[in-house]
């Protein structure tokens, strides 16, 4: 039985419909309660189901949000970022106060679509590292965002049944990517079986000195992001294997991993390096190398080409309902 409660609306969910069933009418004791029936919608999010599982979307809000900024009928593009530039803190005219409010109102509406759209995540927390003073260049790259929304305003993410409960993870980072701060950007997916569950694309808090440290600072956030889905999987009763896997296409990083030795040069991240080794050395995490053209979290730290974009799109957990 699982059940989630936002607020005053909640969603019921069990292996049987008899448990369903009886957790309604006891709260139906206590409570008003309405029982919409079969999950169709919830907090913006629409649910259809397939043959094989369902489909997440947010047609419906993506549509309504072009039409928030008057760009429902405005040319669509193939990638929600340029890579040929760089976001600048010191580029571009300052936004007057009304445009900043209204920058402010668009990207935080983005941010709540990446919920069902892992494949903006790394384009809007991009161009929300500039709220506090935003200007015409990175209105210009919110507006591109909205661009290529319009071209798919229909995609979303599928869930399908699984042979598998494996946890498992890519891991990523783009050392020194910030042009403003030389900061790194640090991105990974978590998939149980071959869901994609959860994902995050975000600017490291600290500079890195080498790539090696980049990569381990995102993989030691992938590792305690492994572990509070194991423990969720644990506590809601679902089987899965006890050590996760997790890839990164460092190989410096995978080998710091499992290498007793600890180096003089990588003291600076002592901490990461035992926190990510203590799971290990307990067989509840293995790491291994992954080639960089099959890094799936890749598209969590940069922007990409129209071709790795519609990579990304093409696996198995993407789907659209256009």
């Amino acid at each position: 039985m699982f059940v989630l409660v936002y607020v005053d609306d909640i969603i019921v969910a069990s292996s049987t419909e008899q448990a369903t069933s009886a957790l309604l009418r006891d709260l139906k004791e206590q409570f008003a309660l309405k029982d919409l029936g079969e999950l169709h919608y919830f907090l913006g999010i629409e649910v259809h189901k397939t043959s094989s599982g369902i489909l997440l979307t947010k047609e419906k809000y993506a549509s309504d949000l072009l039409k928030r900024v008057g760009m429902a009928d405005c040319k669509p593009v193939n990638t929600p970022l340029s890579t040929s530039e760089k976001l600048s803190l010191y580029e571009g005219t300052p936004l007057g106060a009304q445009d900043t409010t209204r920058y402010k109102s668009i990207v935080g509406a983005l941010q709540y679509l990446t919920l069902t759209r892992p494949d903006i995540s790394f384009a809007v927390n991009k161009v929300c590292q500039f709220l506090h003073a935003p200007t015409t260049i990175h209105w210009e790259a919110v507006k591109r965002i909205l661009r290529y929304i319009k071209q798919c305003t229909g995609l979303g993410l599928k869930n399908h049944r699984s042979a598998s409960t494996l946890v498992s993870a890519f891991s990523d980072a783009d050392w020194a990517g910030c042009v403003d701060d030389r900061k790194s950007t640090g991105g990974f997916a978590v998939f149980i079986g071959t869901n994609l569950v959860s994902w995050s694309a975000r600017k490291q808090s600290t500079v890195s000195r080498s790539s090696t440290e980049a990569e381990y600072k995102a993989i030691a956030n992938a590792t305690a992001e492994v572990m509070w889905i194991q423990t969720l999987l644990h506590e809601i009763g679902v089987k899965s294997p006890n050590a996760a896997k997790l890839w990164c296409d460092n190989l410096g990083a995978t080998y710091l991993s499992s290498n007793p030795v600890f180096h003089a040069r990588t003291k600076h991240i002592e901490v990461d390096y035992y926190f990510v080794r203590d799971r290990v050395k307990q067989k509840h995490l293995e790491i291994d190398f992954v080639s960089s053209k099959d890094q799936v979290a890749d598209g969590f730290t940069k922007a990409l080409p129209v071709r790795l974009v519609r990579i990304l799109r093409s696996i198995s957990t993407w789907q659209s309902c256009d």
